[in-house]
């Protein structure tokens, strides 16, 4: 795991608390959820690889943009059947979904 020393910008200014009081709210709203994955179908998997073209392509182009990343990161989450990668995969889209909210309270001056 990579140390946050080396990040002087990490300050979460409430991001997590408000993810958290989301989690709590959603958890009174439908209480306890258990699910099936429903990830790993063919489908899923060539919409990954057309997210991931697509995103390096605009990148390239130098017009990439958030919605991009987070659209690549959550098709490679929904085409991982194991359910290992499938959370590895779903923590980098919470990460992509901080870093966005980061860059949009950056923009406000927060």
């Amino acid at each position: 795991m990579t140390s946050l020393n080396h990040y002087p910008m990490w300050r979460n200014d409430g991001i997590f608390d408000e993810i958290f009081v989301e989690r709590i709210r959603q958890h009174a709203k439908f209480g306890e959820q258990n699910h099936p994955n429903g990830t790993g179908h063919s489908n899923q998997i060539a919409q990954a690889e057309i997210a991931r073209a697509r995103c390096d392509a605009y990148f390239s182009m130098g017009i990439g943009a958030w919605d991009l990343i987070l659209l690549e990161e959550v098709w490679e989450a929904l085409a991982e059947s194991d359910p290992e990668k499938l959370r590895t995969e779903l923590v980098q889209v919470a990460a992509v979904a901080v870093a966005w909210i980061e860059a949009i309270d950056r923009k406000r001056g927060e």
